[in-house]
């Protein structure tokens, strides 16, 4: 999804050109399926090519796999999902992510 929403628009072999280590041709071709099945991209006919687009914005599919993977490994748990991001940070947050995250809370909060 990276490498459509970077480039707006792209071939399986344009995807599969851009990623590193690629797995090969119909195995991409699979994986687009896949994700035109889940509705996240569609396409349209250039001669014998499907060109893939992205059928949300970034910030909506982000969102929506965020919940599945809350939903899916939390037991749909935001608290215990932020809390395994926070404890399993290889480093300390730095000041400016905790004033963030901070400012979030608060803002839940006041809803």
């Amino acid at each position: 999804m990276d490498i459509i929403y970077r480039r707006g628009e792209a071939t399986a072999a344009d995807v599969q050109a851009a990623l590193p280590d690629a797995p090969g041709y119909s195995a991409v071709r699979a994986l687009l399926r896949i994700l035109e099945d889940k509705g996240v991209l569609k396409h349209r006919e250039e001669g014998p090519r499907y060109v893939y687009l992205p059928t949300q914005a970034p910030e909506q599919a982000r969102r929506s796999a965020l919940k599945r993977v809350v939903s899916t490994f939390f037991e749909g748990s935001l608290v215990s999902a932020v809390a395994a991001l926070v404890d399993s940070a290889d480093d300390k947050l730095d000041p400016e992510e905790l004033r963030r995250l901070e400012a979030i809370i608060k803002k839940a909060k006041s809803k």
